[in-house]
Order: structure tokens, then C-alpha cells, then sequence
């Protein structure tokens, strides 16, 4: 059982922001911004390219939601999911990583392309 399954099954404790029957949303313990929320599905989904059209028209609410309950709807967030070893997923349960709370900066996601190319 991964990470975020004993997470869902109370077996470890969160910080939640947000909860529904199919969703849930809690703090990240290594924020990487002023708010930094990771959202996951209940339901066990090993990452973005295995999830179901269905399942995300269900889960774009649920995040617009967790948006506004954190006061960021307005002002602009990120959203990200990392999809896969070399997208740099660490956890197989699709989750995404919701940032906010101040002007975000990009940093380079590769080391110098240029020099790949």
C-alpha cells in the first residue's frame, strides 16, 4: 500500500484542506511555496497517464474548490502532476501539486537543453 493509500485510510495522519468522498487534499510536508497542497483521488491511480477522462471531470471541481477554500482562485496558483520516473514522479498515486501564494518563479526543469541539442 503506497504512501497516499495509508494516508486515505487513516493510518497516517494529514493536514487536510479538503475532503469528499473521492478526493482528498492536504498540505505537503516540503512545501516548495507559501501554499503548497497536494491533491490526490481516493481511489488508487498509479499516475496521470492511467487516469480516466471520467475521473478528472470530477477532479477539476474538487481542485477549483480547493483553490478557492485557500484563497488563491483569484490571484493565480500552479498546477502540477509529474507523470513517470523521468517526469520526476517519487509517488506512484496520481497527485497533484498545487502552489500558490506569491508570484512563482520557473526554474530550468533540465540542466542547460542547450547543450543537449
Amino acid at each position: 500500500m503506497c504512501i497516499f493509500c495509508k494516508i486515505v485510510a487513516g493510518e497516517i495522519p494529514n493536514n487536510s484542506v479538503h475532503e469528499n468522498e473521492d478526493f482528498m487534499a492536504f498540505h505537503d510536508l516540503y512545501p516548495k511555496a507559501p501554499i503548497h497542497v497536494l491533491v490526490i483521488p481516493k481511489k488508487h491511480i498509479d499516475c496521470f497517464q492511467n487516469v480516466s477522462g471520467d475521473m478528472m471531470a470530477k477532479m477539476t471541481p474538487f481542485i477549483q474548490e480547493v483553490a478557492t477554500k485557500l484563497g488563491i482562485d483569484k490571484t493565480g496558483y500552479r498546477l502540477i502532476t509529474n507523470n513517470g520516473d523521468d517526469g520526476g514522479q517519487e509517488i506512484h498515486h496520481l497527485h497533484f501539486h498545487l502552489l500558490g501564494g506569491g508570484k512563482l518563479k520557473w526554474e530550468h526543469l533540465y540542466d542547460d537543453v542547450r547543450k543537449n541539442i
